[in-house]
């Protein structure tokens, strides 16, 4: 069981076993003794630490002995402007929302990308997941550059904001607080190492209005907003990537018409000089962890490639965007993830698939402990008509913010079963996706540049 700091002397001596500090500076004298032990003992106090400042500072010592290590946080958005000059084609980015167990299963990740010369993957957490998995930007870029140092991986980390979305209800009462709600998250997230955030308008999409730019008015207008204000706050050398969404997932089916009618209006309210969006984020007919039936099965999606197809076609060659992405995905038949790389997608987002693998294979007390939590807590959010099976797989996902600890610490067997199967299925996405062998293509387009934990463009 790794050590938990208690002091600031403490936290020194763990990191002197394998690190020398000079001031900012840092210089790893032990890097089997870092990997061995260290990182595992500075990753448990950046997050389970009773006292915030000691895992603030355990979270800087992490970001600073990743860029000594080679681990880098980076953005893609210059891999995607590869891809949408049609230099880069047939390549899915994967993007892995970890909700539970973080370090451990960031791991799974890069031995997968160890093991197949994967350099095409991005982590990422959603706005709802960073407050219901209670994981703010800075322990979750912790928890995945200390699994790089961990499994010995070198090059550029993307980490990712997903879905900062905006709410709909406190747009409408309060335009301007909900916009800095999301700009004071955004800059979080930036100083946290995320150099890649998908911000999220299309809540405030009006189909009631006559005209598709409209319609999209609001989404546009807000994605421009958030576009200039992370180029005010990125830091020097670094382009974050930012990605639109024109249809809200769980809505209707995306068209090239609406997406030429967002790309209208959010460039006629971006400074020309200024690098936009870097991908779209469309509806293709999936829903956020798919749909449950009565019995606790996952309905069938009709999926619509044409939508990522053709959107994804004018993406690239009309406005030079890396293309389409997909959310929503990851509880999909297997036989469907090679049509991803062939129809211009050029990311997707996966998420529940493995929260399923994960409680599937937890002790049965401890997940009636979740569960019966879930129903004591939680059941204002048991929508009439639902069965007690439908209402379990829908919250589920908020079993893993209160019971962090217990996920981390699970017993060795049940442990072990879980990274392995989610190994497995992490490498058979990542196959089907046609990421092995991108670790040289993506170097060729990014420069990761190591900068300090916290640091923005002032």
């Amino acid at each position: 069981m790794p050590n938990i700091a208690k002091t600031e002397e403490q936290l020194k001596n763990i990191a002197h076993q394998a690190v020398e500090c000079d001031g900012e500076n840092i210089s790893i004298k032990d890097e089997k003794k870092l990997r061995d032990t260290v990182i595992d003992d500075l990753i448990y106090t950046a997050v389970f630490s009773e006292d915030e400042n000691l895992k603030e500072k355990a979270k800087k010592l992490i970001r600073k002995i990743a860029n000594e290590f080679g681990a880098i946080p980076a953005s893609i958005h210059d891999f995607y402007m590869a891809m949408g000059r049609g230099e880069v084609d047939k390549i899915t980015t994967p993007a892995v929302n970890i909700r539970g167990m973080t370090y451990d299963v960031a791991r799974q990740i890069f031995k997968v990308a160890n093991n197949h010369n994967v350099g095409a993957f991005i982590f990422e957490i959603a706005k709802s997941e960073i407050g219901y998995t209670y994981q703010r930007p800075s322990e979750y870029a912790a928890c995945v550059l200390a699994a790089a140092i961990k499994e010995e991986y070198k090059g550029p980390v993307f980490i990712q904001g997903d879905h900062f979305q905006f709410n709909a209800k406190k747009y409408a009462e309060n335009p301007e607080k909900e916009l800095q709600a999301i700009k004071d998250l955004t800059e979080e997230a930036v100083k946290a190492g995320f150099y890649n955030i998908d911000i999220d308008p299309s809540t405030l999409v009006d189909y009631s209005k006559p005209t598709l730019k409209e319609q999209q008015y609001h989404n546009y207008i807000c994605t421009a907003k958030m576009t200039q204000f992370i180029r005010e706050i990125e830091p020097e050398g670094v382009t974050v990537s930012v990605g639109g969404e024109i249809g809200h997932i769980g809505g209707k089916n995306s068209t090239v018409e609406e997406f030429e009618a967002f790309m209208e209006g959010y460039l006629e309210n971006l400074p020309e000089d200024m690098a936009g969006i870097s991908k779209i984020s469309v509806q293709t007919g999936t829903e956020h962890g798919g749909i449950p039936l009565p019995d606790g099965r996952v309905a069938e999606v009709k999926l619509d490639f044409n939508v990522l197809r053709d959107i994804g076609k004018v993406a690239r060659d009309k406005y030079g965007l890396g293309g389409t992405v997909q959310h929503g995905a990851s509880t999909l038949p297997d036989e469907l993830f090679d049509k991803f790389p062939e129809n211009n997608c050029c990311e997707i987002h996966l998420a529940t698939g493995f929260q399923n693998i994960m409680y599937d294979l937890i002790p049965e007390d401890f997940k009636n402990e979740i569960y019966n939590w879930i129903k004591e807590n939680l059941k204002n959010e048991w929508k009439e008509g639902w069965t007690e099976e439908q209402f379990i797989y829908k919250t589920r996902k908020k079993g893993f913010g209160p019971f962090k600890y217990q996920w981390w610490t699970l017993d060795k067997e049940y442990k072990d079963k879980i990274l392995d199967t989610l190994y497995k299925k992490f490498e058979f996405l990542f196959g089907k996706l046609n990421v092995f062998n991108t670790k040289e293509v993506v170097e060729k387009y990014i420069k990761p540049v190591k900068l300090p934990y916290g640091a923005i463009r002032k």
